[in-house]
């Protein structure tokens, strides 16, 4: 099985939250994990679904709404 890997950082645990939502709405697995930054968390997902997750974000979310992406 293929590790996680990171698809996005989010601002704050609401925000990871709702994309980990919106993820999981598109039938990927998502995990949520502190990153170093302030408040900031990373949304993981499997390596083998890191193209699928990105168009899933990027298909529901507004560019600007995302902090940054790896």
């Amino acid at each position: 099985m293929s590790g996680m890997v990171q698809v996005a950082v989010a601002g704050d645990v609401a925000e990871a939250e709702e994309l980990q939502e919106i993820l999981r709405n598109a039938g990927i697995d998502a995990a949520l994990q502190q990153a170093p930054q302030d408040d900031a968390v990373n949304v993981l997902v499997p390596e083998a679904e890191l193209e699928t997750a990105q168009d899933a974000i990027e298909a529901l979310t507004e560019p600007d709404e995302l902090i940054s992406e790896p």
